[in-house]
């Protein structure tokens, strides 16, 4: 037969089947014969069906839009990836600055096109490397920030007007974004020609990551003067980067996410307007970051209902340029979805949800290192992580189609059902007085921290399975190569750096540029940017420009309040927990009160996400539980565990710190009359160093993925039988 004859053939007529024909089939082979039971309950509160038709596309308003025009669902730009993919970026920094920068420079070469820089803590929360709060965090979880001459050798041989530089910073964003701006001056960059983004995004600090520094009124304030200044003089820098990231890290659902950055998002163009500012002045400089979970529908159409929703918030601004009504956004993959065990798996976990970012849209993305779980990226793993985007741009042509789930009757519908799921949500936000407040009371907080205790319930019960911590478990596990910091050498460093540029500065011109930045903060007049700005060329330092402000506007201090109850809602039906209950009701009619705990955080990792939820489901379970304050020092933390009369003080730490400030709490409680206090930790702990901490006293150790009722009943009998040894030994 000739290919002629063969293209001539018909297809053959096929009966077509209706949702009824569907459901009774499917009805032979669903539990209990029936269909309808299929499918998924998301977090959410939406009913992922197991099948949609043509009927679900009925009534959606925007089932036949194009990218690149309102309502922007399809993506900001028409041609989207078929013209320019996403920007690869790489998010690095730790040690000093001369390591940092090292690591920059091979990641451009190797095919990175942008630089994405992550901070060390004391940095963020405005602290020089030599202050005495921050011993045990200097260049531990990000590269040390201190003056104009560290961020110079940051950005050695990156050329400033070629190179995108995001910078995540909130916190301490006036004199990091101005280090920056005086290092590219002294580079021979002129302002306009910088490209890049400053996070500069607090209301989230508040609600979840708390590298906050001042309290939220003042640090709006400092918000609106950023996009003044840049809407002025970088019309190529994007002055917010406004982020949902840190939030699903934190525990939040996908719409919640959606929902608060959102809220989040107009509430700081409210803060501009009030600055006198046109919206067009500043809203196409507006960016949003994301992170992409491995709830694979529910990110994609999480970013397609990001653009519908905030072109509607938009419009009510009533913007002549249509940019401004664009919702342009970073993304990044979960750090939390990454697991200890069979760490080799995060690879695949990393691949799928770059996958979601890109089908949903976004405009950069960062993929996390399968190592990320336990301690900083190491080469090898950064690498692997970076060609899994070279990878998906260069070898799979997904690139060549844009919104390729455009039409689908399941993304579409989804993406409605997210938009007005989160549309709900900001219109709660709008009715307590918009986001400021809504944070300002709490209540943002504990909606995320009551969605992270269901979530680790529905893991540790098995509902929720994670391949290789849950289920299909290893029973050996290999041992990985990891990156360490050696922090001492990184702080000397530091220090000695600072006293050398105090040594050589005009420090009476120094002082008199930080008097302007309190006469600014205190009179409500002037630019705190540009002020800070002539105070970073001085070499005024990060901690200095930070104490000029605090000064005035203090230091916030958070509330330890918990939700209550939520993990016991989700986990008490799974085998195991009566009796665990019962063992500590014993426990309190033989020692005459119940276990009592104190979770602590220790030094300026304030990523809480894992205290809260220890502290929730262990006081579910009968534990009298404390909530230590954040950013103690070990000798804070020892002097409440005392005055609390707790048996036992439980580290949560995610920041490398252990090594430095477990060992402290220990001899601290020893020195103030508690060496009878149990201490144990959890949190990420490479396993090389489990040894360390027992050495220095350590009584229990869990890591990422041990279910939290079997370290309560490890910690229940550690407990135990330490009174026990302390009633003998009497």
């Amino acid at each position: 037969m000739s290919n002629q004859e063969k293209n001539s053939d018909q297809w053959p007529n096929s009966k077509t089947a209706n949702y009824d024909d569907w459901l009774k089939s499917a009805n032979k082979s669903a539990p209990n014969n029936d269909a309808s039971t299929l499918g998924w309950n998301t977090p959410d509160g939406i009913h992922l069906k197991a099948l949609y038709t043509a009927n679900d596309l009925q009534d959606l308003p925007f089932t036949n839009t194009l990218p690149g025009f309102e309502p922007f669902l399809r993506g900001p730009q028409a041609t989207m990836y078929s013209v320019r993919p996403w920007t690869i970026r790489q998010y690095a920094g730790f040690s000093t600055a001369e390591e940092s920068n090292q690591f920059y420079r091979k990641s451009l070469a190797a095919g990175g096109q942008g630089i994405s820089v992550a901070f060390d803590l004391p940095t963020h929360r405005g602290y020089d490397s030599d202050h005495p709060r921050v011993t045990g965090d200097v260049g531990k979880a990000g590269v040390a920030i201190d003056t104009v001459e560290d961020m110079k050798v940051l950005f050695n041989q990156i050329p400033l007007d070629k190179v995108s530089v995001s910078m995540t910073m909130n916190g301490g964003v006036l004199p990091v974004l101005a280090g920056y701006i005086v290092a590219a001056e002294e580079q021979g960059v002129a302002l306009n020609a910088l490209s890049g983004t400053i996070q500069n995004d607090i209301l989230k600090e508040f609600m979840v990551r708390n590298t906050y520094i001042y309290p939220p009124e003042p640090s709006m304030r400092i918000i609106g003067d950023i996009i003044e200044f840049t809407a002025q003089k970088m019309p190529k820098f994007n002055s917010i980067s406004i982020s949902g990231y840190h939030m699903q890290e934190a525990g939040a659902n996908q719409s919640l996410e959606l929902a608060f950055t959102l809220a989040d998002g107009k509430e700081y163009v409210k803060t501009a307007l009030a600055k006198g500012l046109d919206v067009d002045e500043f809203a196409g400089r507006l960016s949003f970051f994301f992170a992409i979970g491995m709830n694979f529908y529910l990110e994609i159409a999480k970013l397609r209902a990001a653009r519908l929703l905030w072109w509607r918030i938009m419009s009510e601004f009533s913007p002549k340029n249509p940019k401004s009504l664009m919702l342009r956004t970073h993304c990044q993959t979960s750090g939390w979805s990454l697991t200890e065990q069979d760490p080799y798996n995060n690879v695949v976990r990393t691949t799928v949800e770059a996958m979601a970012a890109v089908f949903g849209g976004t405009q950069s993305l960062h993929t996390n290192s399968f190592d990320e779980a336990i301690a900083l990226p190491t080469e090898f793993s950064a690498r692997i992580a970076r060609n899994t985007q070279l990878i998906i741009q260069e070898e799979t042509h997904i690139t060549s189609v844009v919104d390729p789930w455009a039409g689908s009757y399941m993304m579409e519908k989804l993406t409605q059902e997210m938009a007005d799921k989160a549309w709900e949500i900001i219109q709660e936000v709008e009715a307590m007085g918009g986001m400021t407040k809504a944070v300002d009371s709490g209540w943002a907080k504990l909606k995320i921290e009551a969605a992270a205790a269901e979530k680790q319930a529905n893991i540790d019960s098995g509902r929720d399975v994670i391949v290789g911590v849950n289920k299909y478990q290893l029973t050996e596990q290999d041992e990985l190569e990891v990156r360490e910091v050696d922090n001492n050498m990184v702080r000397e460093s530091q220090v000695q750096r600072l006293q050398e540029i105090k040594a050589r500065r005009d420090s009476v011109a120094v002082q008199n540029a930080l008097s302007a930045i309190t006469a600014a903060a205190e009179s409500g007049e002037g630019n705190l940017l540009d002020l800070t700005v002539q105070a970073m060329r001085l070499r005024a330092t990060v901690g200095e420009v930070s104490d000029a402000l605090e000064s005035i506007y203090g230091r916030h201090r958070a509330d330890t309040q918990k939700v209550t109850g939520v993990y016991a809602r989700v986990y008490d039906s799974a085998e195991g927990w009566e009796k665990l209950q019962h063992e500590i009701g014993q426990f309190a009619e033989e020692f005459g009160r119940r276990p009592r705990v104190m979770i602590a955080k220790l030094g300026q990792d304030g990523h809480d996400r894992g205290a809260k939820v220890v502290a929730t489901a262990y006081a579910d379970l009968g534990f009298d539980v404390d909530m230590g304050v954040l950013f103690q020092t070990p000798a804070e933390c020892a002097r409440q565990a005392i005055e609390n009369d707790v048996h036992a003080v439980g580290v949560s730490t995610l920041a490398a710190g252990h090594k430095t400030l477990v060992p402290e709490i220990i001899a601290e409680l020893n020195r103030q009359g508690g060496g009878d206090i149990v201490v144990f930790v959890g949190g990420v702990i490479p396993r090389q160093d489990y040894q360390f901490l027992y050495e220095a006293g350590v009584q229990g150790i869990y890591g990422p993925g041990t279910p939290i009722p079997a370290s309560a009943k490890d910690v229940l009998e550690r407990i135990r039988a330490h009174l026990t040894q302390i009633d003998t030994s009497k």
